[in-house]
């Protein structure tokens, strides 16, 4: 009898999201033979960069593009997959409504894009953004809606492509619980940082997220056996890591700990009343 080959689908936004999100995770199953691959939605076109990063390079796109090649490298991806589309910037922004920008985009369309891929790759598991894109993005929010539309449309008959149905087991939505952020919340002002006002660009309100972001945990991913992938992974997105999150102190031990656990909510299969798994492939065929 035939082994199929384990497969997990991660549809994100930007460059740097897979390793600055659920980078662990992929790591963590690319080291057990899984073969991991990565849709990402955009070019990551208005992420800020320092222009002496940009040598070498004819715009911010193929920077951060390059970056995360190197990224998947080092979490050990099978493939990236890019859709193409322009960054949005944050919401209200006017980039939200140029003609290329993901969230100006047909839903539908994208939907269908990603579920021509689900039913190419054929994965048992797909991931993706939490239902407010971890911190409200709209780039995230459109690919949290895109990725639900797909995982079903891909097993839709009446939806034709150039391969056939495919019904992916799994659906998990990748957050960050709030027990990770309620002691730093609070220390934050302590050392002159303002949660209102957080990330590279003072652009993320912490404690309004928080308090929308309270979803139910039904996995949780210890991957401190790749911890080191991990961070090497995130080094590559150097560009993006210029003025962001403190890594010093006891601001930053706080919000590095517990980073080697990713959380995940399951959308599919209903999940059963108190049960957290330890493994994404529990119960795959």
């Amino acid at each position: 009898m035939s082994v199929i080959e384990r497969k997990i689908l991660t549809v994100l936004a930007h460059p740097d999201d897979e390793s600055f999100g659920m980078g662990g995770t992929l790591a963590y199953y690319a080291a057990q033979g899984v073969k991991v691959y990565l849709i990402c939605a955009t070019n990551g076109d208005l992420g800020t960069v320092p222009p002496d990063m940009l040598e070498g390079f004819d715009s911010i796109a193929a920077l951060r593009r390059h970056e995360l090649e190197c990224a998947a490298n080092a979490l050990h991806l099978s493939e990236v997959i890019f859709l193409g589309y322009r960054d949005s910037g944050m919401a209200g922004t006017a980039d939200n409504h140029h003609p290329r920008a993901l969230a100006a985009q047909n839903l539908e369309h994208v939907a269908q894009q990603i579920a021509e891929i689900m039913r190419q790759v054929k994965p048992q598991v797909v991931l993706t953004f939490d239902p407010i894109g971890g911190y409200k993005h709209p780039d995230h929010i459109a690919v949290h809606q895109a990725t639900v539309k797909a995982f079903f449309l891909a097993a839709d008959e009446t939806f034709s492509c150039s391969f056939p149905p495919y019904q992916p087991q799994k659906l998990y939505f990748n957050f960050f619980p709030r027990t990770k952020w309620r002691w730093t919340l609070k220390l934050m002002p302590l050392f002159g940082i303002d949660p209102r006002h957080f990330g590279k660009n003072k652009d993320i309100n912490l404690v309004d997220l928080i308090e929308q972001s309270n979803f139910p945990t039904h996995a949780r991913i210890n991957y401190h056996s790749v911890a080191k992938a991990k961070e090497q992974a995130a080094a590559c997105h150097a560009s993006q890591l210029s003025g962001g999150p403190p890594r010093r102190g006891i601001i930053g031990w706080l919000m590095q700990r517990n980073s080697t656990v990713d959380h995940f909510m399951r959308a599919y299969p209903p999940p059963k009343p108190g049960v957290i798994e330890t493994d994404l492939f529990e119960g795959v065929d």
